[in-house]
């Protein structure tokens, strides 16, 4: 019983302002992201939709798309599975907000919030499994563009280049779903708003079709200035070399400084609302 008490009342380590001290904020942010990811097991739906959605994309667009745009399905391969890629990262962050909405509508941070915890562990525990989590899907998407005849005709290097500019892309880009999470009262209010802003987004740019000469001035103009296609241009150029794009570090450079605009914006935004609601 002694035992058990001293642990049980055990002072958790604070820093000189009282605050949690940055090793057990750490040490809380890591236990929450496995907390996340851990509920696979219980909800194996969750990781069956992270993995039936990118392969059904995968499979429309290139077939059913892939003959009437690029001619054939294996010419198709290098314009599309890059957008899709791009895409599906963008899509999944909606899953921040979801989650989020439902830990706090259901009263876990609540129950967090009794423990002698970092206030923001709940938050950046939610992000870091969700970044565990986009991997996963990223993954599949590759493994399904592969059995179905695409090639990354770079390098291993550049893959993961690839790969790491998306993550850090999605990781700025999420803020606005993290907001949405934290400002709306029910979980299907956060897919209403992801829908709306994703869809456009991804659909006004090069992800799935070049840019035509032929179009509308002011399409090409949305088109040709969408972070989603100086995202798409950088992430096909580092898979499968420059396709009449432009150079990568630049459409890299743009759709990081699109992403880190928006992280300004909604970082205090989110802020607000997640002191407000916890």
């Amino acid at each position: 019983m002694t035992t058990a008490t001293t642990a049980a009342t055990r002072p958790v380590p604070l820093s000189l302002d009282g605050r949690v001290s940055p090793g057990t904020t750490v040490r809380n942010v890591l236990t929450l992201a496995w907390r996340n990811l851990v509920q696979i097991k219980h909800n194996p739906m969750e990781l069956i939709d992270l993995s039936i959605q990118p392969i059904m994309f995968v499979l429309l667009f290139a077939y059913v798309f892939g003959p009437a745009i690029g001619g054939t399905v294996q010419d198709y391969l290098p314009i599309v599975i890059p957008g899709i890629i791009a895409q599906n990262a963008l899509f999944a962050t909606m899953t921040t907000g979801f989650g989020l909405n439902v830990d706090v509508t259901k009263g876990v941070f609540d129950r967090l919030r009794s423990l002698p915890i970092s206030r923001i562990a709940p938050l950046s525990g939610r992000m870091l499994a969700d970044t565990v989590k986009q991997v996963w899907s990223m993954a599949v998407l590759l493994v399904i563009g592969f059995a179905i005849g695409f090639r990354v005709e770079t390098g291993p290097l550049h893959l993961l280049a690839a790969l790491a500019l998306l993550l850090a892309f999605t990781a700025l880009f999420a803020w606005a779903s993290v907001y949405i999470g934290l400002a709306v009262s029910e979980p299907e209010k956060v897919q209403i708003f992801g829908f709306t802003i994703i869809f456009p987004i991804t659909f006004l740019s090069s992800a799935f079709v070049p840019i035509s000469p032929r179009a509308p001035e002011v399409l090409q103009f949305v088109m040709r200035n969408n972070p989603m296609t100086h995202l798409v241009e950088a992430v096909r150029g580092l898979l499968v070399g420059d396709q009449g794009g432009g150079p990568v570090a630049e459409h890299a450079a743009i759709s990081l400084g699109w992403g880190v605009l928006m992280a300004a914006i909604f970082i205090p935004l989110s802020m607000r609302a997640f002191k407000r609601r916890i």
